[in-house]
């Protein structure tokens, strides 16, 4: 089974064909169904050899399509100091996209 390391949104990813996957927003204009392609591919393994970069394999890439683009669920970020009726509450959503990985070359 062949698979690669990507790197994307400072994370390191584990991909194959065909895994579906959570990554950060990417900047730019993107919608649903979109394709896009990482070019900062760090492994590949086809089952036979390994290929490792320094840091990036030159030519590599691992081409994607955008199946959802969402927001993550609320977490609560809270500053509080004892003593001194100092509290801050503030919510925050990470946006993300999901992807499918249609293809490794």
């Amino acid at each position: 089974m062949e698979f690669a390391v990507i790197k994307t949104g400072g994370k390191q990813y584990k991909v194959s064909e065909g895994n579906f996957l959570s990554i950060e927003k990417i900047k730019g204009e993107y919608k649903k169904g979109d394709k896009i392609s990482f070019d900062k591919v760090l492994l590949v393994d086809d089952g036979k050899d390994t290929t490792i970069g320094i840091p990036y394999i030159k030519g590599a890439k691992v081409d994607a399509e955008i199946t959802e683009i969402g927001r993550e669920r609320t977490i609560l970020v809270m500053k509080y100091k004892q003593k001194s009726r100092y509290l801050r509450r503030n919510g925050h959503r990470q946006p993300y996209f999901q992807v499918k990985i249609t293809s490794i070359k």
